[in-house]
């Protein structure tokens, strides 16, 4: 007898299914290059590597009224992220926690399979 441990996911949330060198799956569609994913939508995202991520590119995280906690899947391992960022990111009242994106991915199928109030923002693994 087996037990099928597949978090329950809502209908309609976006399930990170699979991620690569180049992109990522999400609700059986795939993306090349970076993505933010919120609970009801996915989309592109134009920054390549961690240096290039500001308070501008994660403005449609900073933005969105419903975000409490921002998964930063920083490629093929953790980087730290710039401290001021960190901090415009909790001015707005989210916390962002920044690791590898394979770490990411999982963590955010399962906050969101708890509905909490999660996005990611992920650069493929290289």
């Amino acid at each position: 007898m087996s037990v099928d441990v597949t978090p329950l996911i809502p209908a309609g949330r976006q399930v990170v299914e699979s991620y690569g060198p180049g992109g990522f799956r999400v609700s059986g569609i795939a993306y090349q290059g970076a993505i933010l994913v919120f609970t009801e939508e996915t989309r592109p995202w134009s920054v390549t590597r961690l240096g290039d991520i500001t308070a501008a590119s994660l403005a449609p995280v900073i933005e969105h009224a419903n975000i409490e906690i921002l998964l930063l899947g920083c490629g093929a391992r953790m980087m730290p992220l710039a401290p001021e960022l960190r901090q415009a990111l909790r001015d707005k009242g989210i916390v962002v926690d920044a690791m590898d994106t394979g770490a990411a991915c999982r963590t955010y199928n399962v906050l969101l399979s708890e509905e909490r109030r999660v996005a990611a923002a992920l650069l493929p693994a290289k």
